[in-house]
């Protein structure tokens, strides 16, 4: 739970399993706020779950994140949450769902 714990991590991830611009990040996540995103990112960073790479040959500066080999092994775990998140959706009413890339 270390890796993915707490409220938008997995959130994060989901939209990271393609390599994505900061900017298409935030987009994506749009709910969450920029610093809260800045500061998951940062986490996960360490965690070695995901790279950041910074493109600055010529402005505008680009930065990409994407999974590393060990973030990808989340993948599967990521999808079973999403399934269950959608059956758990059909049956209670109180959760929306969301569909992701």
């Amino acid at each position: 739970m270390k890796y993915i714990g707490g409220k938008w991590k997995a959130t994060i991830l989901i939209h990271l399993i393609q390599k994505k611009r900061y900017s298409e990040l935030r987009k994506a996540c749009y709910v969450i706020t920029e610093r809260t995103l800045s500061l998951q990112l940062k986490e996960m960073e360490a965690d070695g779950l995901i790279t950041r790479t910074v493109y600055t040959n010529k402005p505008p500066l680009k930065v990409e994140y994407e999974l590393t080999d060990f973030g990808k092994t989340l993948i599967p775990l990521l999808h079973s949450i999403a399934a269950w998140g959608n059956e758990a959706a059909k049956t209670n009413k109180r959760i929306t769902m969301v569909e992701y890339e």
